[in-house]
């Protein structure tokens, strides 16, 4: 398998999922969604994670999703596709149909809700990998499935090749920097973006996340100031992002995200349910962010 380390680093948005009224996917919003982005400068895509609202959607959906981005998408960016389900067939259908398209590499979360024995989930990705053989980054969010990966276990996964990175999504930084004394080739994403640079001081070699759709310009100069060394301005763009993301979350942060994008000429669309729809006083509040560039 070819060595992918330096294309999977970065700046990565966690691409959220535009819906018409009828809640079928818009897929020429999608595309415009990509095409955005891409000339923004970003690195690659993560496709149909928690953001693209994947597990509201059929297997289906999931891969017409799939199909838009990388039909949108430049040659030289790099694309993740999410695949993971509760059913490790669905996973190993939905990572075979990636690699078809041509995918850099794929991803899954822990199965969840029957909380699994750490041997099933140990096998739930090697039977992944060994069906599809594709690189494999390990979505690592303790908050959805009850699973916390320790760097006891990746070590063990990341014996095998195959494995190359993690998406850490959690403020276990402590873990975060065990990670990385694994393997310096590991590609590491920091997950939640509100402590982007947090992650990327403890060892992350890029990250993903939901509110790159909506500011990528600011993960894009935080990720440059910190790489050059430039610490006072990474914590400056931080917390411009944080103050961002406060009323995000008064708002619900992935309606507030599809309202904002729509802001910038992308329709959007609204959260499938059982996500709420944003009132008209969220609206208003998310109107009042005045340090946000749609250019």
């Amino acid at each position: 398998m070819t060595d992918v380390s330096s294309k999977l680093k970065g700046i990565f948005p966690a691409l959220l999922t535009p819906f018409n009224d009828d809640e079928s996917i818009n897929t020429e919003a999608l595309t415009a969604l990509v095409k955005r982005l891409a000339s923004k400068g970003v690195q690659g895509f993560y496709v149909g994670g928690s953001t693209g609202e994947s597990m509201v959607m059929s297997n289906e959906e999931r891969k017409l999703v799939f199909k838009t981005v990388k039909e949108a998408c430049p040659d030289n960016l790099a694309l993740i596709a999410h695949v993971g389900a509760i059913s490790t067939e669905m996973a190993i259908d939905m990572g075979k149909y990636a690699k078809s398209l041509g995918y850099t590499a794929i991803s899954a979360v822990a199965p969840f809700y029957y909380s699994f024995k750490l041997e099933e989930i140990l096998q739930y990705y090697r039977d992944i990998v060994n069906a599809v053989d594709m690189p494999m980054i390990i979505y690592n969010f303790p908050l959805a499935g009850g699973f916390s990966l320790t760097p006891a276990i990746a070590k063990e996964l990341f014996a095998d090749p195959r494995f190359v990175g993690i998406k850490h999504t959690s403020n276990d930084f402590f873990a975060l920097d065990g990670f990385r004394q694994i393997s310096d080739k590991l590609a590491l994403f920091n997950g939640y973006d509100e402590v982007m640079l947090a992650g990327l001081g403890m060892g992350a070699s890029g990250g993903i996340g939901s509110t790159y759709n909506v500011m990528p310009e600011k993960y894009l100069a935080l990720y440059e100031a910190f790489n050059n060394g430039e610490i006072k301005k990474a914590q400056a763009i931080q917390k411009e992002i944080c103050e961002i993301i406060r009323v995000m979350i008064k708002c619900g942060v992935m309606q507030s995200e599809k309202y904002l994008v729509s802001k910038a000429g992308i329709p959007m669309g609204d959260c499938r349910k059982p996500f709420s729809k944003l009132t008209e006083e969220s609206k208003k509040l998310l109107d009042s962010i005045t340090s946000l560039n749609f250019n």
